[in-house]
């Protein structure tokens, strides 16, 4: 029995910094607390399939954010109906900012994105690098947020989404207010990288409680043994042992 279709879109295009383990990461989790889950790779001009829990749309290059741009705008309406099922969209980096209204590329040129998240990013003087370690919160809970940020863009938030995290360590989002990635309703967008969902098993928890509340009845998830995970956080955030 399947309770989590996993809707990873692009995984041929989008890919930066392995994303795909943000994938497996979410499938895994939900399969050692004993959930069936599958993963549906969702390419160019194929819908996205109707009982997806969550869709993933993983980072590119500028270029490739053009290229799929026709595609990204026609999948408006079925990410809409997603997110009215309360489904879960997570936007990486460049998918990020396609969630958000538009990017406006360093030649001044400009991506049309979904709208779905009130998000503007617009390329900056230089790129953000390095290492991000926050404080995020998502459906009121709080957890240690670790990851690795390389991005050229400013994204600005609008009145209708909040930051995903706040970033005493890092840049996130815009170099200036302190807030990394953004939460509107069911979407949620982030830069980091590494991937982000295999050293953050509790933002990974918490997307997952999201996704597989029609089975559990939004009861807590089950604890698993992140040891594992906790150590590859630390190596993530430069932290000794």
């Amino acid at each position: 029995m399947t309770d989590l279709v996993i809707a990873h879109l692009y995984p041929d295009l989008l890919r930066t910094y392995g994303d795909r383990g943000n994938v497996v990461t979410l499938r895994k989790r939900a399969e050692w607390r004993g959930f069936g889950a599958e993963v549906a790779e969702v390419h160019r001009d194929e819908p996205l399939p109707p009982a997806a829990r969550v869709v993933l749309i993983g980072g590119g290059s500028d270029r490739i954010q053009e290229v799929l741009g026709d595609d990204m705008r026609r999948r408006a309406g079925e990410l809409r109906e997603a997110i009215e099922r309360d489904a879960v969209v997570l936007g990486i980096c460049g998918g990020y900012q396609l969630l958000g209204h538009s990017y406006t590329a360093a030649d001044g040129s400009s991506i049309e994105g979904l709208g779905l998240l009130d998000v503007t990013t617009g390329a900056g003087p230089g790129r953000i690098i390095g290492r991000v370690r926050a404080r995020g919160t998502l459906d009121g809970e709080s957890f240690e947020l670790f990851g690795f940020e390389n991005h050229g863009g400013r994204t600005t938030l609008g009145p209708d989404a909040t930051p995903l995290a706040r970033v005493p360590h890092g840049q996130g989002n815009n170099g200036t207010d302190g807030g990394e990635g953004a939460v509107q309703g069911g979407i949620v967008g982030t830069y980091l990288h590494g991937p982000v969902l295999p050293v953050n098993p509790a933002f990974a928890d918490r997307l997952l409680a999201r996704a597989l509340a029609p089975v559990t009845g939004g009861e807590p998830l089950a604890p698993l043994d992140d040891r594992l995970e906790d150590a590859a956080r630390r190596e993530a955030a430069g932290l000794k042992r």
